[in-house]
């Protein structure tokens, strides 16, 4: 696991912090309290691809505290397409470090770690927890940015056990689908809304393998997803409002619409309606 070396950091915003955040401070939605406690907020995202990509490069822009990127894959020529914050050169390279350096440019007020491990049972809370404890004094977000399905299982569960909220976000094709999830809230989690799904899935021999690499993805759906992510990660953070509460959006960019459909916690799910060790 990679982090930059710098110390704590003061959460009080600078002189230039304020200039480049002034446009959304102008915002009546969105004050320098909001601003300040979205630099105090760390989040951490798993998938540095299609929708790792934008939601970390919007996210820094607008001034989070603290970005840590995890993925094991490197960059191929067909993510290009898609995949915004890296260029030809970049192919072969660590998804996850590459990233991190080009969102080291583009703000430089950005705590940014990185690693590049495959997240399984047996690290996932030594990835996902990072340095917990003395992370940051504002909210701990876990983004799921990933299409591969057994990880994206075991990062629930680890939101569930840690009493974590969890952003979810995926895109396929020309659409996609986003929730955020709240433990503590006990309103429901990525199980009780996929669990069948997750299920025929698990007794597939291609769980894994059903993903933008064999179902193609449109650029724009993943550049949309992973902003409309940022968008709920904003408010989440900066202002404490969950948009989504209860609630599992869907985007569909064929006929340009968007609708919601609510959910509930499943009081037989396996995952959050009973404690779960991992």
């Amino acid at each position: 696991m990679a982090q930059d070396k710098r110390g704590a950091m003061d959460m009080n915003l600078s002189d230039a912090e304020l200039m480049r955040y002034s446009r959304q401070i102008l915002l009546e939605s969105w004050d320098i309290e909001a601003q300040e406690k979205l630099k105090a907020s760390t989040v951490v995202i798993l998938g540095a691809g299609g929708l790792g990509c934008p939601v970390s490069e919007t996210l820094a822009r607008a001034g989070i505290g603290a970005i840590h990127l995890i993925d094991d894959d490197v960059i191929e020529a067909s993510n290009l397409q898609r995949q915004t914050l890296f260029t030809a050169e970049d192919i072969g390279k660590s998804k996850a470090k590459t990233a991190c350096q080009a969102l080291s440019h583009i703000n430089p007020f950005v705590k940014l770690s990185y690693a590049t491990e495959r997240l399984q049972e047996d690290n996932a809370k030594q990835l996902l927890l990072i340095e917990q404890a003395q992370a940051a004094s504002g909210p701990y977000l876990l983004l799921d940015c990933t299409d591969n399905f057994s990880a994206r299982d075991i990062l629930n569960r680890v939101s569930v056990k840690e009493r974590l909220p969890l952003l979810s976000a995926s895109a396929i094709g020309m659409s996609g689908q986003l929730a955020l999830y709240e433990p503590a809230q006990k309103s429901g989690c990525y199980h009780c809304v996929f669990g069948e799904t997750l299920g025929s899935l698990e007794q597939s021999e291609t769980s894994d393998t059903q993903s933008c690499a064999n179902s193609g993805v449109l650029a724009s759906t993943t550049t949309i997803m992973g902003n409309l992510q940022a968008n709920a990660a904003l408010q989440y953070l900066g202002r404490g409002k969950n948009p989504l509460a209860g609630q599992l959006l869907i985007w569909e960019g064929i006929h340009m619409t968007q609708h919601k459909l609510h959910y509930r916690q499943d009081k037989q799910c396996e995952v959050c309606a009973k404690p779960y060790d991992i």
